[in-house]
């Protein structure tokens, strides 16, 4: 939700964020013209209620013949109010649902353009010369299924395409980084947290993502009318949904859960493998701020994922989102990519987005700002996810067949350097 006040008066920001994103700047007019409906047949029906009862007041007071005639006005009344409430409610749902369409307003820093018009930010990690090193790279399912650890075909056999199984160490790797990442979080003073899947529509909705991503969401409608997350950003944010928060500091959760995807816009699109897939496992970084704090916060959120992608002992990069490709709640957006060798391309590992006060206002989560209450700005980062084990299995593996498990991984696998092949 964006503030009304702000688009009332500068509906050009609107205007011209909207055009940024590449997404109808009519709408700014639209939501504009449904909020001035929505204001006159609210007064309207206020006006008419504060005259109901006016005329109850003096109906006491009138005697027995007059108090006939007036009980025909007010009945008469009651039906003018009943209507114009009526108005109101339909005027106030039109608006809303107008309003709600409209996306974040973008962030002045962020790029201009659409999905390939990101600034690349820094390159982290030298990239291996597999050559070189006397060896063509395999790429991640090959590796997997030599060391018996990633089945895709039975996977689809018991739930469709893009879902697989992880077994034996790869199974215990994705353990181990998804532990490393809830540790890391912990470390630096964010609450670990294991959340819902499934959500409330109105959660959802809050959260931006049944704007343009509704289709890439799992639904499940009767007799529960619950969607299914697709990352536990969802649940965070409706965590704290119509409360006020004491925000003397940034109130930090770093979230655990399955997610679910659809993935319906990627057809035809990275089916080999567990890049794109229906469901997987993630650490995703949640912030509750002041809004005033939101930039500063989105940068430590970036360097905390630069500083788990270089456990993984992998290259990455990091790149800002240009403003046509940002999602709708998101202001600013960074992604860190990994290097995929059997690729020879970056391909997504991270993001972090500043969502300033959009979700806050949708969900209603607001601080107390000294005497009044304001509403805060959220952020998101992700810490591990499943699809860091393709870039992992890719970078790591050697010669002779085996791959070499990131140092800072071995803890959480009993000290194991080496994944094998199987025999």
């Amino acid at each position: 939700m964006i503030d009304m006040q702000l688009l009332r008066d500068d509906p050009d920001l609107f205007r011209v964020s909207q055009g940024r994103r590449k997404e109808s700047v009519e709408l700014v007019d639209e939501v504009l013209a449904l909020d001035k409906l929505r204001r006159e047949s609210l007064t309207r029906w206020e006006e008419a209620r504060a005259e109901q009862k006016n005329q109850s007041a003096l109906f006491g007071k009138e005697d027995k013949r007059e108090k006939e005639r007036l009980a025909n006005e007010l009945k008469a009344l009651a039906e003018k109010v009943n209507l114009l409430k009526a108005d109101a409610d339909r005027a106030e749902e039109k608006w809303k649902e107008s309003a709600w369409q409209l996306s974040n307003l973008v962030s002045r820093l962020a790029p201009n353009g659409g999905e390939d018009d990101y600034k690349v930010v820094e390159k982290i990690g030298q990239i291996r010369d597999f050559e070189e090193e006397g060896f063509k790279p395999l790429d991640h399912l090959t590796l997997g299924e030599k060391c018996g650890g990633i089945d895709m075909a039975r996977g689809a056999k018991v739930s469709g395409a893009r879902f697989y199984f992880l077994t034996g160490d790869i199974a215990r790797l994705e353990l181990a980084l998804e532990m490393l990442g809830l540790e890391f979080g912990r470390e630096n003073g964010f609450v670990p947290t294991i959340t819902p899947t499934l959500v409330k529509p109105e959660i959802m909705a809050g959260t931006g993502f049944l704007n343009q991503h509704a289709d890439e969401i799992y639904r499940l409608r009767e007799p529960d009318d619950q969607y299914l997350v697709g990352t536990s950003e969802v649940a965070l944010a409706g965590m704290h949904a119509d409360e006020i928060l004491n925000l003397e500091k940034p109130l930090k959760y770093c979230g655990f859960s399955t997610c679910y995807r659809r993935e319906a816009g990627a057809a035809g699109k990275d089916t080999h493998g567990i890049i794109r897939v229906h469901q997987f496992n993630k650490v995703e970084m949640f912030v509750y701020c002041k809004p005033e704090e939101s930039e500063k916060i989105h940068l430590e959120l970036l360097e905390m994922e630069k500083s788990m992608l270089s456990k993984m002992e992998i290259p990455f990069r990091v790149i800002d989102i240009a403003a046509g490709d940002l999602g709708a709640s998101a202001s600013r957006k960074f992604d860190c990519e990994g290097w995929m060798p059997t690729q020879g391309r970056y391909r997504e590992l991270t993001s972090t987005s500043d969502c300033t006060q959009y979700q806050a206002r949708r969900l209603s989560i607001r601080y107390k700002d000294g005497d009044r209450n304001a509403y805060c700005a959220t952020l998101n980062g992700t810490l591990s996810t499943t699809r860091w084990l393709a870039c992992i299995l890719e970078n790591h593996q050697m010669k002779d067949g085996r791959i070499e498990i990131p140092t800072s991984l071995r803890p959480y696998m009993g000290g194991q350097e080496f994944i094998l092949p199987a025999l």
